[in-house]
């Protein structure tokens, strides 16, 4: 361009677009940008992934299956379980192959050396290797000892021997143990408090002295491992101490137990007492030492329990001292009353103060125990004076027994040496009375107290042989007395007095009420061994439960148990007067009477269902006694349907009314069946008769309701087994009289627009008119020629194909007629 062009003119050459068209083309160059990034990065990522499959994936190493300090442990154990079984076979074996001074010399080397070799182990820290060793050495410390008696003391007795060589391998161990050198081996320690174990025993064993010896030497070793685990710091010597402590104790727990209870002479009373009084003293002072130490620490845990257990234990066996020891001056009868003299007499150290609170504990559950199994021990005679006048329901009017004691019985073997039981039952409910005053435990004192001295009374008869009315009048008391307890025993609660009745019952009173029912049913079984015993109790019985009825919160229970009581008086009075079954069950029904009138009038809603219930069964009582008599089981039916009916007044139980016209229908059925009608309109009409007038009533009350509901089962249930016995008559009164009233029927539906009646009398009358010409018809067609029903046929479907649409018509006229009636 030629120097001499100017600025001016330079700009008015220059293209400048307009800002629309540049901006379109800025968007396309932007847009071709980005597809370019996203093909370029579509590339990026392919390239990537290739490189990553060409590249080999690294093999991570494999995990160890066990750590290297495991590994150490498993091969120095088996390094030293080996060596020691080598000595072993070099001891038992080879040992004739040397001399005298060979094997000592050989021994006692090799001895030497594993005992010192550990010292020189712990010095370069190889702890482990040093514990194998030590091991090693303890272990031919023992063959040491055994060869020493195989070559030079042959001819001293084994027992003895092994009891001083364990004496001495156990102080010879504990001493290695306690060196400065090898205080740090964890194994010499418990190796010497197991050795520990045997030398007490096998003295004992070695001097003959069973079974005395054999067991103080078990309990002197427990009181040993005791000291030790009290005091020991060391965890794996208070284990091995606890382990030998409860095993060797416990093994001459048993012992010494078993000599209390077969020990006969003072002087062995008097040992057996001793050793199970040294095995409660080192319970006791184990649990005391532990319940200290909890008091200072406040600790709560595993320790804290076995501290209760060793209290326990510690009670039960001053129990089973003292009373071993007192066992033998006493008849038989009284050996459990001992020791639960003894167990109650634990409960004195409650008010110990000096005594750590888990010792009393402790002395609290172990004379809960003993009065636990003091009363286990007395139930059978409880059940037996509860359940054993259950036999007298097989030998009812027999004669009275000899004594409350056979009454029971009836040829039961009575429980040995029972005899004492009342006096056990009534100490423990003592008891209950009087240290359960206050406290968590009050209510189920409340309980079980007056439950154990109702025990005692209900025992008390049989166990001392006492007549048998005043096992009667015993029991009748009882009775009087639980429900009376029932009424009027104190609440629990303070509510109003108009909330009583929903409230539920208070345990005590639930257990007054309960122990009234249990003690009324085994004394009305008692009674069954006399016939003037039986109609008095029952009286009694029934008189009680409903003056206990008119308490609104006992309604509900005693009322069912007085209709109940009140039926088997009403079965008693008929067999006392020597009624056929079927007359009493006349007398039976005046209990389901009673039921329903009772129920009408309570105002206690609780109550009702529970009479209403009893009555029914009361009801099918009665019914079951007249089925050998078809009339008298008529009349019971009816009246009992008499009873429904005034039951269904209410409008509360108006379905009953249904029941109550099952009820008459079946009584006039039995009533029938027993004059032998076998006419079946004389069935169904006494059902057809109320069904249809119940449907009128219906009707006048919902005129909207459906003439199938109210009329089709009355119509029905006459209708149809007439109509099947008509078709099997060969008479012609049956059909007639059935299509007269059909035609009745079926003119009364028409009348009153009514489908169900139409219908159903339209259709008996058809059947029962072709009934009644079918004879005719049959000859008809045997008469005519062989073409003439085809042809009739043919001349039926011509006339209904020539009048279809009048038909139809007809049909919806029909239908619309039928629509219109109810």
């Amino acid at each position: 361009m030629p120097h001499e062009v100017t600025r001016t003119t330079l700009g008015g050459m220059t293209y400048f677009p307009p800002p629309a068209e540049e901006l379109r083309l800025i968007d396309a160059e932007l847009w071709q940008l980005d597809a370019r990034r996203t093909q370029l990065l579509t590339r990026r990522t392919w390239l990537v992934a290739a490189l990553h499959q060409a590249r080999p994936t690294p093999v991570a190493p494999p995990r160890p299956e066990s750590s290297v300090p495991s590994v150490q442990n498993v091969l120095l154990l088996l390094g030293g379980v080996l060596l020691t079984i080598a000595a072993m076979v070099f001891t038992l074996v080879s040992w004739g192959h040397l001399g005298i001074t060979g094997r000592a010399l050989v021994l006692g080397v090799v001895t030497l050396a594993a005992l010192a070799a550990p010292v020189v182990l712990l010095k370069r820290g190889l702890r482990s290797t040093a514990e194998s060793v030590a091991g090693l050495g303890l272990a031919l410390t023992v063959l040491d000892a055994y060869a020493l008696h195989a070559a030079a003391l042959a001819g001293t007795d084994g027992t003895g021997y092994a009891a001083v060589a364990s004496a001495l391998l156990a102080v010879v161990w504990a001493g290695y143990g306690l060196l400065p050198a090898t205080r740090g081996l964890r194994l010499p320690l418990p190796a010497a408090l197991a050795a520990a174990q045997l030398p007490l025993l096998l003295w004992a064993l070695a001097a003959a002295a069973v079974p005395y010896g054999v067991t103080s030497s078990l309990l002197l070793t427990a009181v040993f491992n005791t000291v030790v685990a009290l005091r020991v710091t060391a965890r794996s010597v208070r284990v091995v101490a606890a382990i030998g402590g409860y095993g060797m104790g416990g093994w001459g727990v048993l012992a010494a137990g078993w000599l209390s209870w077969t020990a006969t002479g003072p002087s062995a009373v008097a040992r057996a007492a001793a050793l199970l009084l040294l095995a409660a003293a080192t319970a006791l002072g184990a649990a005391w030492h532990d319940g200290i130490r909890e008091a200072r620490t406040d600790e709560h845990g595993p320790g804290r329990k076995d501290s209760l257990g060793l209290a326990v234990a510690a009670g039960l066996l001053v129990v089973a001292a003292l009373g071993g020891a007192v066992r033998p001056a006493l008849p038989e009868a009284w050996t459990v009353p001992v020791h639960l003299a003894c167990g109650i007499a634990l409960l004195a150290t409650l008010r110990a103060g000096r005594l750590p609170a888990t010792v009393r504990h402790g002395f609290a559950w172990a004379s809960g125990t003993v009065q636990a199994l003091a009363v286990l021990w007395a139930l059978p005679v409880v059940g037996l004076a509860l359940l054993g006048p259950v036999g007298w329901a097989e030998r009812a009017w027999t004669g009275a027994p000899s004594d409350a004691r056979a009454a029971v019985t009836l040829g039961t073997p009575w429980p040995q040496h029972t005899e004492a039981a009342p006096v056990a039952l009534a100490a423990v409910a003592a008891v209950l009375l009087l240290t359960a005053r206050a406290g968590i435990w009050r209510p189920q004192a409340r309980c079980g107290a007056p439950a154990l001295l109702w025990a005692t009374l209900f025992a008390l008869p049989a166990v001392l042989e006492l007549p048998y009315a005043v096992a009667l009048s015993t029991q009748g008391v009882m009775t009087a007395g639980a429900l009376t307890a029932t009424v009027y025993v104190r609440r629990g609660t303070h509510a109003p007095p108009e909330e009583a009745p929903t409230r539920p019952f208070t345990p005590p009173r639930l257990t007054a009420l309960v122990l009234a029912l249990a003690g009324s049913l085994s004394l009305a079984f008692l009674s069954l061994a006399s016939q003037s015993a039986t109609l008095a109790v029952l009286s009694a019985l029934t008189v009680l439960f409903t003056a206990a009825s008119w308490h609104p919160r006992l309604a509900p229970v005693t009322a069912p148990a007085a209709l109940g009581y009140a039926a088997a008086l009403a079965c008693a009075t008929g067999a006392a007067l020597d009624w056929q079954p079927s007359h009493t069950a006349l007398l039976v029904l005046t209990v389901p009477a009673a039921a329903a009138l009772s129920a009408a009038r309570l105002g206690n809603a609780r109550a009702v269902v529970p009479v209403e219930v009893a009555g029914a069964v009361g009801g099918l009582l009665a019914v079951g006694l007249a089925l050998t008599d078809p009339p008298l089981l008529a009349l019971v039916l009816a009246l009992c349907a008499v009873i429904s009916g005034g039951t269904a007044i209410r409008p509360d139980r108006r379905p009953v009314g249904y029941l109550a016209a099952a009820l008459f229908v079946l009584a006039t059925w039995v009533r029938l069946a027993a004059w032998d009608v076998g006419t079946p309109e004389a069935y169904t009409l006494p059902v057809t008769v109320p069904a249809l007038l119940l449907g009128a009533l219906r009707r006048r009350h919902d005129p909207q309701a459906s003439s199938w509901t109210a009329y089709g089962p009355g119509l029905a249930a006459t209708l149809v087994p007439s109509l099947v016995a008509a078709w099997g008559d060969a008479h012609w009164t049956r059909p007639l009289l059935l299509g007269l009233a059909a035609l009745l029927v079926t003119l009364m539906g028409a009348r009153h627009h009514l489908q169900a009646p139409l219908l159903l009398g339209g259709s008996v009358l058809a059947l029962d008119t072709l009934h009644e010409l079918a004879p005719y018809l049959i000859q008809v067609t045997d008469a005519l020629p062989r073409w003439v029903p085809p042809a009739l046929a043919g001349l039926l479907l011509l006339s209904l194909g020539a009048t279809y649409e009048r038909r139809i018509r007809d049909v919806r006229r029909v239908r619309e007629v039928l629509g219109g009636m109810n």
